[in-house]
């Protein structure tokens, strides 16, 4: 299946490093980041594990779950921690599933439906699709997708950023444009016009008609 901006995320069970879940359970009426990750013991994924350990207070402080996954057994994922820790100062303190069945991997688009075999005898090229990183709304949307090759290690603070930007315009009828971060200023969402906007912001900058710029309305 090809998964979409707006659709709703798959619901699945499986086994994790932290016990059996059932995904839209999981969620509950909160936000989850999922990134997913081709094989165990792989350098690049090493570096981007132990970083989400380290900002996951970020997450917390956002109220965002965060779940990892990987094309390995759990037990190898226990075993993978240890090195996590000791080459990047921070075990998991998160959720990995296992996925040998690749289940999760193919009700997500990362590999083809009807993957089949032994887990363990794929390589991380076989799997190099297996690089996504997902955002799920509480309304159990996704909300983000992106996708990144085995080379190039992934920036979750820029998924921060996203997330701030996702959680501000569920609330409040704008955008954010080029780049922003919270606190500076927005955009007035295209689908709200002037009448509407006096009342929800009074007065605005306005380069063009089209673009009306306000201060950011968490703040």
């Amino acid at each position: 299946m090809s998964l979409r901006i707006g659709d709703v995320a798959p619901d699945f069970e499986a086994d994790t490093t932290q016990g059996r879940l059932k995904f839209h359970d999981w969620i509950g009426d909160g936000w989850i980041v999922l990134f997913s990750h081709p094989k165990d013991f792989t350098p690049v994924c090493t570096t981007e594990l132990g970083y989400m350990a380290r900002i996951k207070p970020e997450f917390d402080k956002r109220g965002v779950k965060v779940i990892g996954l990987s094309v390995d057994s759990t037990g190898d994922h226990t075993a993978w921690a240890e090195d996590i820790e000791e080459t990047q100062g921070y075990a998991p303190n998160y959720p990995i599933i296992g996925d040998t069945d690749f289940n999760v991997s193919t009700l997500y688009g990362m590999l083809p439906a009807g993957t089949s075999g032994d887990a363990k005898s794929r390589t991380p090229a076989d799997n190099q699709t297996v690089r996504n990183v997902f955002v799920v709304g509480p309304d159990k949307k996704v909300k983000l997708i992106l996708v990144y090759p085995m080379t190039t290690g992934r920036n979750f603070d820029e998924v921060l950023r996203v997330i701030d930007s996702l959680q501000l315009t569920a609330k409040h009828k704008v955008a954010t444009p080029v780049n922003w971060k919270r606190g500076e200023d927005v955009i007035i969402a295209g689908s709200v016009n002037n009448d509407e906007a006096k009342q929800l912001f009074g007065d605005w900058k306005s380069p063009k008609p089209y673009i009306r710029i306000v201060p950011d309305p968490s703040q």
